[in-house]
């Protein structure tokens, strides 16, 4: 699967995401290495210590079912627009697959760019140290 149809799967999950208090939806796609995707959206809370990203969204429902492997994520926002991944994100991405590609689009460029979770977060509490 390419980058451009992960994007597009990542922008349609927007709707779904739960967002009232920072008004900043976020969508995941995450392949893995068996070929599904697995989608995420931030679902906010009250309590703001509770909300959880995108990111981890997809990760966690990809586990729940079993998937350990995966290949890359593509991040977005509202705009369709590459939005790296904030430090817990990173850190649970760590846990994974250090060398799991986060892509990113950027439409000023129109181009897709990758970086891989150890470029990230090279010094992470993963037992893996690829």
């Amino acid at each position: 699967m390419d980058n451009r149809e992960l994007w597009e799967m990542a922008k349609k999950v927007l709707k779904f995401s739960y967002s009232p208090y920072s008004n900043f939806p976020v969508g995941a796609a995450l392949l893995t290495k068996s070929g599904k995707v697995y989608l995420g959206t931030n679902i906010e809370n009250s309590s703001y210590g509770l909300t959880i990203c995108a990111e981890r969204v997809a990760i966690f429902k990809a586990v729940s079912e079993g998937e350990r492997e995966f290949l890359k994520m593509v991040i977005v926002d509202r705009e369709g627009e590459g939005l790296f991944p904030c430090g817990g994100c990173r850190q649970v991405m760590a846990e994974f697959s250090l060398d799991m590609e986060i892509v990113l689009y950027d439409s000023i460029k129109n181009e897709f760019n990758a970086w891989k979770v150890k470029e990230l977060l090279p010094l992470n509490f993963s037992l893996r140290r690829e």
